[in-house]
């Protein structure tokens, strides 16, 4: 260690790497955790931002990522930071216009309806220079959480991407997606690939500008059946921790452990647990301990409270939060919510968790 406080890096020196310890499966004096959407519109200081208003410029400002950042550390013992943005930044930088409807989520004006609207797409390649703003808000936050705890820098996942930019919107069947999967395999795949190529020098951008663990959101695996994730969502995300890797280590870089989140994706968990990523993200439809034995020892898993739980009084929080520890056992876990949290969410509630998970988990390992 510099001898002024400095990392490597010349960011401040950490002090919590409680979460980094458990990504890497090594042993922890607690749970750490922390929770999906923790920078969000639940806080009424978040609300008080224009991040309600305009969401995209507010991702566009270094600034305004870096304070909704840390919004609820200074509310909450949270073990990790996760950066305030946006997994469509990623389709936004491919050239492809993306606007937050207040009330429906996000609209792609133009989305993807013909293969050949393929060719509007800009060259990947050029993702990582359109994407800078990310790279200064990670930087930036690094430096203003002196080290209190690590920072977490993400993507979304490449068939959830896909689905969004063709689909135009959220949907409950992604029934046009789906029928470029059926219909257009070729083009899917080509599609998919454009992803992988922006996505991987994204996610290293990120641990160039200061990230400390990154996580893969499929949010949509759900929507596929085992044999379409296997075909069309597996390859990717296993393509992207690959090379993601091999380009860190290219550039001299320490690893950093990857996270990956697969919505309702519990028919592979398996295949995810192989996929290259020291820890797995569980929803809340699956139970702790079957997961456990269906991933073995060598990978930490992440989650998964349902978010809905927090509706409950503290002390039912309390009860939920010990049942979860137990499911999970004390090593190889970081504790979360099996999604993002709601916008209608109190935080005292949230905080209630966090301090269930810290003093619940404390208290198993004296035992």
């Amino acid at each position: 260690m510099e001898a002024n406080g400095l990392g490597p890096q010349g960011f401040p020196e950490l002090k919590n790497d409680t979460f980094l310890r458990a990504a890497w499966g090594e042993d922890t004096d607690y749970t750490p955790v922390w929770c999906m959407r923790q920078a969000g519109r639940y806080l009424p200081e978040f609300r008080e931002t224009r991040a309600a208003q305009d969401f995209f410029s507010t991702c566009r400002s270094p600034e305004a990522c870096c304070e909704l950042t840390l919004q609820p550390l200074r509310r909450f013992p949270l073990d990790a930071a996760i950066i305030f943005s946006d997994i469509l930044v990623v389709p936004q930088a491919l050239g492809m216009e993306v606007t937050m409807v207040p009330g429906k989520g996000p609209s792609f004006p133009e989305p993807l309806r013909e293969e050949r609207d393929l060719e509007r797409l800009q060259d990947p390649a050029a993702v990582v220079s359109e994407l800078a703003y990310v790279f200064q808000a990670i930087t930036l936050t690094r430096q203003r959480l002196a080290g209190r705890v690590p920072l977490i820098g993400f993507a979304g996942a490449p068939w959830t991407l896909m689905t969004y930019m063709i689909e135009g919107g959220s949907s409950s069947t992604m029934a046009q997606a789906k029928r470029w999967l059926y219909q257009r395999p070729k083009a899917s795949h080509q599609l998919l690939r454009i992803l992988t190529d922006a996505l991987v020098p994204y996610l290293v951008g990120q641990v160039v500008a200061g990230a400390q663990a990154l996580q893969l959101f499929e949010s949509h695996a759900g929507h596929l059946g085992p044999q379409l994730f296997t075909k069309f969502a597996l390859p990717y995300i296993r393509d992207v921790a690959k090379r993601v890797k091999a380009m860190l280590q290219e550039a001299g870089l320490a690893p950093v452990p990857m996270i990956v989140f697969a919505k309702d994706g519990h028919f592979a968990l398996e295949e995810l647990a192989q996929a290259g990523y020291e820890v797995v993200g569980l929803d809340w439809t699956v139970a702790p301990q079957k997961a456990r034995e269906r991933v073995g020892k060598n990978v930490t898993l992440q989650g998964n409270l349902d978010p809905c739980a927090l509706y409950a009084p503290e002390e039912e929080i309390g009860r939920l939060v010990q049942q979860m520890l137990d499911d999970f056992g004390p090593q190889r876990y970081i504790a979360n919510l099996g999604h993002g949290l709601y916008p209608d969410m109190d935080p005292e509630h949230v905080g209630a968790f966090v301090d269930a998970v810290h003093k619940y988990s404390r208290a198993l390992r004296q035992n």
